[in-house]
């Protein structure tokens, strides 16, 4: 019997939304797992931050490189390899005896930030408009969901088989199904893009992050004078200058920092860059000061992965209904003071766990507060960007967002765990309590001054956003596709995702 289009639309928003919720889980699933993982390696809290920080890195690069080859190549093409990176990747974390392959799989997990990207290209190209919002908002959600359950889930596995790989191989095995679906219920794009990849671009920007990254991973010991750091950071920034150079020479650059140009602009975007630090750099850290002896360090509650799950779940759910809520907030007193407001809240939450962190219930109001001013500032920052740019520039505005976001992310894994490192006990090895009270102060220190780079910017007179600036979602990644991608001529037309 032959499938109506509509029903073939169905099973292909389906597909797409199961690669969305086990993104999510991917994404928040290893968090609870920090602790137990520094364990099995045998290393310190220190370098947990690193496992976040280095897909981070991947990501930073993927983000753009993918989306750009799905544009010339075909976004499902695209999307079924970086699937099958991500279920590679998920193997090697979950079979790792030691931290470099360890590493090396986080690396392989990288293009999970661009799934969301590639999977709304293929929403826009196939489906109706209407249907293309649906289906985007569909997924936009599924990931948000995945979050959510990614750590619960991963606390209760653990909990009840107690074994560290049989809990990391059920993402894995959830990873290599999305592969197999990817090849049976997904249609490809039916247009292309001319042109070609900025190959340059993506090589200066990987080598720049890389170098940024080596530089904060040598002040470790608390050597941030030596040359083991300052070299790589003056590399890390000639690199990053080359590359930006480059990008502004180039006619189709892997990402468009003219995008950036202008007072009312460029304060926005830099805002991006300590919204990334604070709000990927301070996962690791908080769930290995949950885990911590108090009987050995002084500090933490010797939780479990199950239990931190549990203690960060309202945090979590806080971010989800933040987010959600963006647009009634921003209806009454508008999307630049949601965000002012959302980053002083962030702010308030960091201070709260340097100065008050001794009762669990302490650290869970304070993941309350934290998650409330990250879900707000992940709802309306897309839009403040979009609103703040050439309205015919909206999906390169979006893109360059996210990437300034997720190399602020990438790191701030590597400085935090330079940070912690900078405090080690000799007698156990492990952060002293005043490495963690720096981690949250920076952390506070990078909100407020996300407060004052976005109170730098002019407020504009245009009227409400139109579709193209809805929000992206508590964890989305902006894909930067071409704002014709949305309204294009025939599109109605179209059927069977």
């Amino acid at each position: 019997m032959t499938r109506t289009p509509e029903a073939s639309a169905g099973a292909a928003v389906g597909a797409l939304v199961f690669f969305e919720l086990t993104s999510g889980f991917l994404q928040i699933g290893i968090t609870p797992l920090l602790p137990e993982l520094t364990a099995h390696l045998g290393i310190d809290a220190a370098d947990a931050s690193w496992i976040i920080s280095v897909q981070l890195l991947a990501a930073a690069v993927c983000v753009p490189l993918l989306g750009r080859l799905g544009d010339l190549y075909g976004h499902r093409r695209v999307l079924r390899a970086a699937l099958a990176l991500i279920a590679v990747g998920s193997l090697v974390v979950a079979l790792a005896d030691s931290l470099p392959v360890l590493l090396a799989g986080r690396l392989l997990q990288g293009p999970i930030a661009a799934l969301l990207p590639l999977e709304m290209a293929l929403a826009r190209d196939r489906l109706p408009v209407a249907g293309a919002r649906r289906a985007i908002a569909r997924l936009v959600g599924s990931l948000a969901l995945g979050t959510l359950l990614g750590g619960v889930s991963t606390g209760l596995i653990h909990s009840a088989t107690g074994s560290l790989r049989l809990t990391l191989l059920v993402p894995a095995l959830l990873a290599a199904a999305c592969v197999t679906v990817a090849f049976l219920a997904v249609p490809e794009s039916s247009r292309r893009a001319g042109g070609r990849v900025d190959w340059p671009g993506v090589a200066l920007l990987g080598a720049a992050v890389t170098a940024l990254l080596a530089g904060v991973g040598g002040a470790k010991d608390g050597a941030w004078g030596s040359a083991a750091v300052i070299g790589p950071l003056l590399a890390g920034g000639l690199l990053l200058a080359g590359w930006a150079a480059v990008e502004l020479r180039t006619a189709e650059p892997l990402v468009d920092l003219r995008a950036m140009a202008g007072r009312d602009v460029a304060p926005v975007y830099l805002a991006a860059l300590p919204f990334g630090v604070f709000y990927f750099g301070s996962q690791a850290p908080n769930a290995t000061f949950l885990a911590a002896d108090p009987a050995t360090t002084g500090y933490g509650f010797a939780l479990s992965a199950l239990a931190i799950a549990l203690v960060s779940l309202p945090g979590h759910l806080a971010a989800v209904l933040g987010s959600f809520a963006t647009a009634a907030v921003a209806a009454r007193i508008g999307y630049r003071t949601t965000l002012l407001a959302a980053f002083a809240m962030v702010a308030a939450a960091f201070l709260q766990f340097a100065l008050v962190h001794d009762a669990v219930w302490q650290f869970a109001a304070g993941s309350v507060l934290l998650g409330l001013g990250v879900g707000l500032s992940l709802g309306a920052m897309p839009t403040v960007i979009v609103e703040a740019s050439d309205p015919t520039r909206t999906g390169v505005a979006a893109a360059l967002y996210n990437n300034v976001k997720t190399l602020g992310g990438a790191v701030a894994g590597g400085a935090f765990a330079a940070l912690l490192g900078s405090f080690v006990r000799p007698a156990t090895g492990q952060p002293d309590e005043a490495g963690y009270r720096a981690v949250w102060l920076v952390g506070a220190l990078c909100a407020l001054l996300a407060v004052a780079l976005v109170a730098a910017t002019r407020r504009r007179t245009a009227g409400p956003a139109g579709p193209t600036a809805t929000p992206a979602g508590p964890t989305a990644t902006p894909a930067g596709l071409p704002a014709e991608r949305v309204d294009s001529p025939g599109s109605e037309a179209r059927h069977g995702l």
